[in-house]
């Protein structure tokens, strides 16, 4: 079995994102800017969910490869390298994800984005 690792193709999206869109699938994708690599993230979400619900081993592992490879594109289409996941993820780890769920419900901690939406639309209504 081969030693390919999610940093070997978070190398090849950056390296295939600097490619011309005649060779590149990933330069054309991120091309059509960072709303249009999130719909594509959002479309494999949704097959990896359905062929994990089917019980279908190796769709889950092909459609989790998609999954990947499209976060991957929409992290470099914002400037994101996989390290900068990675240490987000370190910081949690002093923590069980029970804990983090619990601190984020009673405001200690990091709110999930839907709330910062909320609070910066009735930010701007209150200040408006």
């Amino acid at each position: 079995m081969s030693r390919f690792t999610l940093h070997d193709l978070e190398k090849r999206v950056r390296e295939r994102a600097r490619a011309g869109t005649q060779a590149s699938y990933t330069r054309r994708l991120i091309e059509q800017g960072v709303a249009h690599c999130a719909r594509k993230l959002g479309e494999e979400a949704i097959e990896t969910v359905l062929a994990a619900v089917e019980e279908d081993r190796g769709r889950l592992i092909a459609e989790a490869g998609d999954l990947i490879y499209h976060l991957l594109v929409v992290l470099a289409a914002r400037g994101i390298a996989l390290a900068d996941v990675e240490a987000a993820l370190a910081e949690r780890t002093g923590q069980s994800g029970i804990e983090e769920k619990a601190a984020r419900r009673h405001g200690r901690g990091s709110r999930p984005l839907g709330a910062r939406k909320a609070k910066t639309r009735a930010g701007r209504a209150r200040d408006g």
